[in-house]
């Protein structure tokens, strides 16, 4: 006998129980067991085995189900165990996340050869996003399918392989302008010296991957010349935060994850963010100040997208995790490298260059929305609180 139990009906306390009881007086074992209560509604299955037909434990299960006010199903199954297949994970976000969106999904992914397990939600605001548990398909090839269907139904969908790094100790290192702050530091310093339109217009162009980032850096750093330190302070002082991002690293930090910071910007920011968030790694550029100056220079190496990469990788090796371990966020094409050389590469409210090249993107301004996608509820966020 090999049997799938299917239990449904209105969830009270000792369904479940009740029903152990009997297959265990039947000598049945138990193979495999699900449960999900949705809106007070139970959903139970269990996959039992043992000797004989096993019409005495239909019928005994039969009758305590009556007597529970639940509904039982039977469904014979074949005795072979079927063939292990690769597991991913599947974060659908939106906000809104319509049936459409997530009926694309689910027809992508049957496309796909990958086949449902379960469904999760995960949240519901600031945006709506569920898990898909998936076995089957290939990762880049269903990465490429859904990166269609979330341009299509404007949502953001993440895909990653299970494996027993999910939910262990990992890194994440993000990019600090236009990702964990809102706005370019460089152009609010570019506007206390006068030359916010030329600064912008080569960071819009640096950016979106048409110039090369450290001429380009030098190139506005060499604008800022003369500008006092007490200007300085004040572009620090008026630095904001992005929607979610405390959030964000409050929690992956009571979580036990590392948190980390690369900038193309500079450490007169970047350091009392490091302070403020208790961050474990940060690195950025060093601005030369002479006489209480800005000299236009940059002490030291440019912090560009290669730099990033390497950061990444060292802050990696420094924590003892492997690259699987890690996930890298950023908007710009200077973070390219870092997206790639991630387990997880996240482009958030990024260029469409980013977009593209990333595993996923995220297009809602809530920075702390990166948590669903590495499949963290909003339970679990409410608790680090």
């Amino acid at each position: 006998m090999s049997l799938l139990v299917t239990v449904t009906g209105r969830d009270h306390p000792g369904v479940t129980a009740a029903l152990m009881d009997v297959l265990d007086r039947n000598g049945a074992s138990v193979e495999d067991v699900e449960q999900v209560v949705i809106h007070g509604r139970l959903l139970l299955g269990v996959v039992i085995t043992g000797e004989g037909d096993g019409a005495a434990v239909r019928a005994e299960l039969s009758s305590a189900a009556a007597g529970l006010q639940v509904t039982v199903e039977f469904t014979p199954l074949d005795d072979a165990d079927p063939a292990a297949r690769v597991t991913h994970h599947v974060v659908v976000l939106g906000a809104p996340l319509p049936p459409a969106a997530l009926g694309a999904v689910t027809r992508a992914l049957a496309v796909q050869g990958a086949n449902i397990e379960g469904i999760t939600r995960l949240s519901s605001w600031p945006a709506q996003s569920f898990e898909l548990v998936v076995s089957g398909g290939e990762t880049a090839s269903l990465r490429t399918s859904l990166a269609s269907v979330a341009v299509d139904q404007s949502v953001d969908i993440a895909v990653e392989r299970g494996s027993i790094y999910r939910r262990a100790k990992r890194l994440v290192v993000m990019d600090v302008d236009s990702t964990l702050v809102q706005g370019e530091v460089i152009e609010m310093l570019a506007a206390e010296a006068g030359c916010l339109e030329e600064v912008a217009a080569v960071t819009s162009a640096a950016m979106a991957g048409e110039l090369d980032f450290e001429q380009s850096l030098r190139a506005r750093v060499k604008l800022l010349e003369g500008l006092p330190v007490a200007a300085v302070d004040r572009v620090r002082a008026g630095v904001t935060l992005t929607p979610g991002a405390r959030t964000l690293v409050r929690t992956l930090k009571r979580l036990g994850w590392t948190v980390g910071i690369v900038s193309g910007g500079f450490t007169a920011v970047t350091d009392d963010l490091q302070r403020e968030l208790d961050l474990d790694h940060a690195l950025a550029n060093v601005l030369e100040v002479v006489d209480g100056r800005l000299t236009g220079q940059v002490i030291g190496d440019v912090v560009d997208r290669a730099a990033k990469a390497s950061a990444l990788r060292r802050f990696a090796a420094e924590e003892g995790l492997l690259p699987e371990q890690t996930v890298a966020i950023g908007d710009g094409a200077n973070d390219l490298d870092m997206l790639e050389a991630a387990g997880l590469g996240i482009a958030f409210n990024a260029k469409p260059v980013v977009r593209d090249a990333a595993d996923t993107a995220i297009n809602v301004p809530f920075l702390d929305a990166v948590l669903f996608l590495l499949g963290i509820p909003r339970d679990e966020i409410e608790q680090a609180v």
